[in-house]
């Protein structure tokens, strides 16, 4: 753990108290630099894929890179607005630990960082090491690697980005979010690229319900993997719904 983010870790985030560490911690590490190469991430996927078999390598990585973003995304966001703590998460100077099955379980970091000197000017600073550092590298390189599409990728940290936002904001509603919320509602970028992360979700009306149905706008191609159905937030038409909840996947989250 790194120990700066100790406040973080209670109640239901405490799961995430060794997610984020540092180099010293004694599970071994793969540079991520070295992960993403056709050999080593052939090894991890077909070692994640073995759980599910006859699938389409495309739904497997689509898959894997939902544990991947569900264990990064939570503490750093988390960390930068809650705590205003900037992490050094340039992917070259990364690794990742993996567990028995090939999924990311935590990452190490070069250093515990520190808080930002001045207040982040806008959401396009504030995550920049995040999304240009880190998350774009990862997904440029990962979907070369396994044919998919980027938008998937992005989408998927997008769902998980958003779902974060709505946590944080009932668990604290005092605190300053909006930097989560520009990034999620900004159509582009400041050098004007088109934000990859824009309105990932959307909330629909549903005929006789009182509440709004979250709907993610992009489909994660879990259909493609053996042995899994539709999601229930799976924008497709005529999907099918998984009866039971994915609960490897699942900690209250979408």
């Amino acid at each position: 753990m790194i120990p700066g983010l100790a406040p973080l870790f209670i109640a239901d985030f405490a799961h995430y108290r060794d997610v984020l560490v540092l180099e010293d911690d004694p599970r071994p590490g793969v540079p991520l630099r070295k992960l993403l190469t056709p050999e080593t991430f052939d090894s991890v996927l077909d070692l994640f894929g073995a759980q599910f078999p006859d699938s389409d390598r495309r739904g497997l990585a689509s898959i894997w890179s939902k544990y991947y973003f569900i264990k990064l995304i939570p503490p750093v966001v988390a960390a930068s607005l809650i705590l205003d703590h900037r992490l050094p998460l340039q992917l070259d100077d990364l690794q990742l630990v993996l567990d028995e099955q090939g999924r990311p379980a935590a990452f190490k970091l070069p250093g515990s960082g520190q808080r930002w000197s001045g207040n982040p000017v806008d959401a396009f600073q504030r995550f920049d090491d995040l999304l240009e550092g880190h998350m774009r590298p990862f997904i440029d390189t990962l979907a070369a690697l396994t044919r998919l599409s980027p938008k998937v990728l992005w989408s998927n940290a997008g769902n998980y980005f958003e779902w974060l936002s709505g946590v944080l904001a009932g668990a604290m509603p005092g605190a300053d979010l909006s930097h989560g919320r520009e990034l999620l509602n900004a159509s582009h970028l400041a050098d004007g690229r088109r934000n990859p992360l824009y309105q990932p979700v959307r909330y629909l009306k549903v005929a006789g319900q009182t509440e709004l149905k979250r709907q993610r706008r992009v489909c994660c191609v879990r259909y493609l993997v053996g042995g899994l159905a539709f999601c229930e937030n799976c924008p497709l038409p005529h999907r099918k719904v998984r009866p039971a909840v994915d609960a490897a996947l699942t900690l209250r989250q979408p």
